[in-house]
């Protein structure tokens, strides 16, 4: 066979890459001495590594002091305002709406906002709107709670909330921490197969002029 040898040339962009069957320890192979490992490879293995050490290890740590943090800002929260906020009576201005199922379990949970009239701590008239339940008529005295501005202000926080807001808090830091490692590893992933990319050119621009030095 004679002529001259083409230079080297990347694959057409269109070319579908070879179906390949997942290995078995595919993720694995980036830690065996193998003669085409490339540093970025290695590099990519440890970061994987101690993007999951931290992940383990951290979770269960940011968890606890968070659900901490949140159960002693909330209690101290509940308590604040149990301290300065009154409980009181005002009168209705206008008729609560009347709920669609009137003695359903759903009526005894809903609250509609209405009008009231109310007197603060230093005797003056003021009026504000409160939550009610349906179909109160107007006159009706209800109990309102009023902060110390003498404003219409929701209830103190109970125990049951203040629960809530710390198991709220502690599960979402729980998703917070994998789903920041597992974004910094896709960051770095990228990163480094961008990497490699730019790496693959420059090898395949230098072997063509290798082998055609006339080739710009």
């Amino acid at each position: 066979m004679t002529g001259k040898i083409p230079p080297a040339q990347p694959p057409p962009a269109d070319c579908p890459p070879p179906h390949r069957r997942p290995h078995p320890h595919r993720f694995l192979w980036q830690w065996r001495p193998n003669p085409l490992r490339r540093p970025s490879d290695r590099l990519q293995a440890w970061i994987t590594l101690v993007l999951a050490l931290a992940v383990l290890v951290l979770t269960p740590a940011a968890t606890h002091a968070a659900a901490q943090a949140a159960r002693d800002h909330y209690r101290a929260l509940a308590q604040q305002q149990a301290l300065t906020r009154t409980e009181q009576s005002a009168t209705l201005t206008h008729d609560a709406p009347r709920h669609p199922e009137p003695g359903s379990d759903e009526a005894k949970e809903a609250r509609y906002t209405v009008p009231v009239r109310y007197a603060d701590a230093d005797g003056n008239i003021r009026t504000g709107r409160a939550d009610v339940q349906p179909g109160l008529p107007a006159g009706r005295t209800v109990r309102v709670w009023t902060d110390p501005h003498g404003k219409l202000a929701p209830p103190p926080l109970t125990t049951e909330q203040v629960r809530n807001h710390t198991l709220g808090w502690a599960l979402l830091t729980f998703l917070a921490v994998p789903l920041t490692g597992l974004a910094a590893h896709k960051v770095t992933g990228r990163l480094i197969h961008q990497h490699n990319l730019n790496q693959w050119h420059t090898a395949w621009v230098h072997t063509a002029r290798h082998e055609n030095p006339r080739h710009p």
